[in-house]
Order: structure tokens, then C-alpha cells, then sequence
């Protein structure tokens, strides 16, 4: 059987680290849908398993990395797909205990598998990714709870990230007045360019120390956690809402009740790897049409398979901004 590369993670004696090597069909762990890789791209969650910083993602090893693909059905043996359809994966247990997107091909459960919907190339698609996925299902889950352009501010934190960066862009897409936190003090105009109407410099906030603080926001979407996320909550409208999707600022949520019982707010968890497959399906054909950034290409930075070690050292580095996509094939 004809070979393809494929970027394997191993445990030798506890150090984790992956690496190229070559592959095939028969190595792969079993799927009922063969993929022919054509793009996938660079999460967090990649570069935390990949480098086994951050605690034990990955289940088992080897496995190859990359917890996204997109590309062309190989063969199928699911009624569903049929060879020669556009199709994604990302998040449930791609990368993670099943090998993932990081090769020429994949297989997957039928049960993961999304049509890339009409309006949306497979680059698009693995520039969006898993964070662009958990964007949108933020800004869905929002509007869901409420949130609407004419309610005021929606700020996004982590902004130039993979999240916050299609958050913006997303928003934006959707007519909200989009404010931007970020350390950057050189991505202004990236941010501009995406949509945000203010940018916020993080190191000049003044949290206070109060329960709540001056009502500021309609809506948020944070990708940090710990005390920004715990900022937002005093900062709040009445009646706003906080979609929660990121750590990078740590785990811990140091609050109180009061903007809960006193103005309603929403603190909204966004799991973006075992979403249901209607909200999922819903979610990526908003993606590819009113939903769907109008820069999308300028966030995206193409990479080899090789030069994964060094895209997992920029984003764990905090180096990162917007999207590294992988090209495969």
C-alpha cells in the first residue's frame, strides 16, 4: 500500500514530542470514512498534546497528531459519504486517542464527518479549524441567549489568537461593535483590519476589586479565563452574556454570585469537541455565509508538516497570530 507522511507523536520514557514519518493506510486507527488529507491546521489543544505541556491530552501512543482535517472522501463505508465529497473533522476524539488530521490520510468514524458546506474551500475550512468552529458556536450560543448588534459593545479577549481572531472577524461579520483586549501592542491594525472598532491594551486595564464594576459589555466572547474572565463578570450589562472557550490565562474563576443575581448575567461554557452534530452541521454552513469573516485568508499562515515543531513553540510562547494552516497534500 502507497505511503504518505504523517506527523506521529511519541512517549519515549515520559518526553513527548512528535516527528515526520511515513505511513500507511493499514497503521491508521479504524474509521468507517478514508479521507484524503488535504489541509489541517494548528489548535492549543495541538500544541499542549504535542509537546505534553499542560497535562495528559493525548490517550495513547503514538498516535499523529492534529485534532482537524479537511479533504476529499477516499472511500466510505457509511451511506452518507460517497467518494469524491468535501468533507472536515474536528474535535471528538481526533488527535487526541484516534490518529488524527497530521497526515496524507485519514480515517474517521462516519459519526464525525461534516460536509464542508457550499461558500467555503478546504483551506477556509482548516483556517477556521477548531477554533474558528468554537468562534461561531460562541457567537451562535450568544445570539441564542439573546445578544444582538443593537444591545451595545461585545468585547473578545485573547483577540488576536485563533478564537479571538475569528471572533472578531465573526462579530464583526455580524454587524456588532466590537471591542478587542490584547497585549499586542503591534496587532492593532490586524484587529482593525478584522473588524474591531476599539482595541483595548491588557496590561492598561483597571479591574477594581469590587463585586461589580461599571455595567460596560452586551456580550463577550473570552478565550484567557482566570482574572479577565472573572473581570468580565463584574463588567457586564444587565442581562449580558459570556461565552467561556479558553484557559490560557489560567483555570481558576475567582467571582462572586453578585452579577448573576443582581444583573442577570450569562456565563456560557463552549465545548467545542463533543458539540451534537445538528448544532455542528448548523454552525460550519453559518461559517461559510453570514457568519463567515470578510478577511478570512489575511489570518491564515500555511505551514509543512515539518514545521509543526516551531508553530507549537509560537502559540505555547504566546508568539501567536491567527491561524497556522497545514498543508497536506
Amino acid at each position: 500500500m502507497q505511503s504518505f507522511k504523517a506527523f506521529r507523536v511519541f512517549n519515549d520514557d515520559g518526553k513527548i514530542a512528535g516527528r515526520v514519518v511515513e505511513a500507511t493506510l493499514d497503521d491508521l486507527t479504524a474509521g468507517d470514512v478514508v479521507i484524503k488529507a488535504e489541509y489541517s491546521s494548528v489548535n492549543y489543544k495541538d500544541a499542549l498534546a504535542a509537546t505534553g505541556t499542560g497535562g495528559k491530552i493525548i490517550r495513547k501512543y503514538p498516535l499523529i497528531g492534529g485534532i482537524d482535517v479537511a479533504g476529499t472522501v477516499v472511500s466510505s463505508e457509511h451511506p452518507s459519504f460517497a467518494a469524491g465529497g468535501r468533507v472536515l473533522v474536528t474535535g471528538y476524539d481526533l488527535g487526541v486517542a484516534h490518529d488524527g488530521g497530521y497526515a496524507g490520510c485519514v480515517r474517521a468514524p462516519a459519526a464525525w464527518v461534516v460536509p464542508i458546506p457550499d461558500g467555503l474551500t478546504s483551506r477556509e475550512a482548516m483556517t477556521l479549524g477548531t477554533a474558528g468552529f468554537t468562534a461561531g458556536l460562541a457567537v451562535v450560543r450568544l445570539e441564542r441567549n439573546g445578544l444582538a448588534p443593537s444591545q451595545g459593545k461585545v468585547v473578545v479577549t485573547g483577540a488576536t489568537g485563533g478564537v479571538g481572531s475569528i471572533a472578531v472577524g465573526v462579530l464583526a461579520k455580524r454587524g456588532y461593535d466590537v471591542t478587542a483586549i490584547t497585549g499586542k501592542s503591534d496587532a492593532h491594525d490586524y484587529l482593525r483590519g478584522l473588524g474591531a472598532r476599539e482595541i483595548v491594551d491588557r496590561t492598561s486595564l483597571s479591574m477594581g476589586t469590587r463585586p461589580l464594576e461599571a455595567a460596560t459589555w452586551a456580550g463577550a466572547v473570552d478565550a484567557v479565563g482566570g482574572d479577565l474572565l472573572a473581570w468580565l463578570t463584574r463588567t457586564m450589562g444587565y442581562w449580558g452574556s459570556i461565552a467561556s472557550t479558553g484557559l490560557t490565562g489560567g483555570i481558576n474563576l475567582q467571582t462572586t454570585v453578585m452579577p448573576f443575581i443582581l444583573r442577570g448575567v450569562s456565563l456560557i461554557g463552549i465545548d467545542s469537541a463533543m458539540c451534537p452534530m445538528d448544532v455542528r452541521v448548523e454552525v460550519w454552513r453559518r461559517l461559510a455565509t453570514d457568519m463567515k469573516p470578510s478577511r478570512l485568508e489575511s489570518i491564515a499562515h500555511t505551514i509543512a508538516l515539518e514545521d509543526l515543531p516551531r508553530a507549537f513553540a509560537t502559540l505555547l510562547g504566546g508568539g501567536a497570530r491567527g491561524r497556522f494552516v497545514v498543508q497536506i497534500n
